[in-house]
């Protein structure tokens, strides 16, 4: 039997996300011989500047998704969170395994958010963290920070910002959870849509794919997932937006989605909870368009503070 090629990012923690759905392909498919096939993205090799828009766009994901597209790999990892609600044409998600928390984190030497002196300097570059942090807490010092896990872990232990903030998710796929202060709140920082799930990206019509990628497939966190996509598919935000979607799906199958959005005016915010009988995409464009008629805006597209727009499904761009 071939081996499937699993295209991934070199990170540590992108090779560890692999690694692990490479060991579930194997103990669903006894036999399969899996490979990992390491991409260098743009956004790895841009390492000295935030990843504004006019350094292009899907950073940790074009080039892999080009190498799919092109028949170099059989399938694809990424942090869903990464992913473009506009894919190329001709891909799609196989499957979204069940997710880790999908909450932020706060690692420091002091205890939390709160517990953080005036003036105390936080390390981030994500314009959504950016905006909950001044939203939450104007008296910091809010700081461009880019790099992998452990190297923004040894900024605080060096003494370069006194506190981080991290997907909770990542520490513990890295084995760092212990680091963690403080579970941030969602009713303080609302994670990004998607934020602690993976997706195994195949080509559309590759029927064997499919059916392999399929084994791996967690029904609840699809459904909330894909409502969470929907939200900031509506929206038309791009990957750089400050905008924070979280769904949660419960026993009785209500699915419960809030949402908010950081503007130069303040945070605003969103809530639905629906059955079984609306779709994840109808409850989460339903959401956002709640924070448009609150924005009093058509879309995000052309919202200069929002980031760069989406892209389009087939530009690859």
């Amino acid at each position: 039997m071939t081996a499937v090629r699993l295209g991934t990012r070199g990170s540590r923690l992108a090779l560890t996300q692999s690694e692990w759905i490479a060991g579930l392909l194997r103990e669903r498919h006894p036999g399969l011989e899996v490979e990992l096939v390491r991409i260098r993205t743009s956004g790895d090799s841009i390492r000295d500047v935030p990843l504004g828009p006019e350094l292009g766009q899907a950073f940790f994901t074009k080039e892999i998704e080009d190498a799919l597209l092109d028949g170099r790999i059989d399938l694809a990892v990424h942090s869903c969170k990464d992913l473009a609600t506009a894919m190329p044409e001709g891909l799609r998600i196989g499957a979204i395994p069940k997710r880790e928390d999908p909450r932020d984190v706060l690692v420091s030497g002091y205890a939390s958010l709160g517990a953080l002196p005036k003036g105390a300097t936080v390390g981030t570059s994500s314009p959504r963290r950016k905006g909950f942090l001044r939203a939450a807490r104007p008296d910091l010092d809010v700081r461009d920070q880019r790099g992998n896990v452990p190297t923004r872990l040894q900024a605080v232990d060096d003494g370069v910002v006194d506190a981080v903030v991290l997907a909770a998710a990542g520490l513990a796929r890295l084995g760092f959870a212990a680091r963690a202060t403080e579970m941030i709140d969602p009713h303080v920082m609302l994670p990004a849509a998607a934020q602690g799930a993976l997706a195994v990206q195949v080509r559309r019509q590759d029927e064997r794919m499919e059916a392999l990628t399929a084994t791996l497939d967690d029904p609840a966190t699809r459904r909330t997932v894909e409502a969470e996509r929907a939200c900031l598919s509506r929206l038309e935000a791009g990957c750089q937006a400050p905008v924070g979607v979280l769904a949660t799906l419960g026993a009785d199958g209500m699915l419960d989605v809030q949402a908010a959005l950081v503007t130069p005016e303040g945070v605003l915010r969103a809530e639905r909870s629906e059955g079984p009988d609306l779709s994840s995409d109808e409850v989460g464009r339903a959401l956002a368009e709640s924070l448009l008629q609150q924005a009093g805006l058509p879309s995000l597209r052309d919202a200069a503070w929002a980031g760069p727009a989406p892209r389009t499904p087939d530009s690859g761009t």
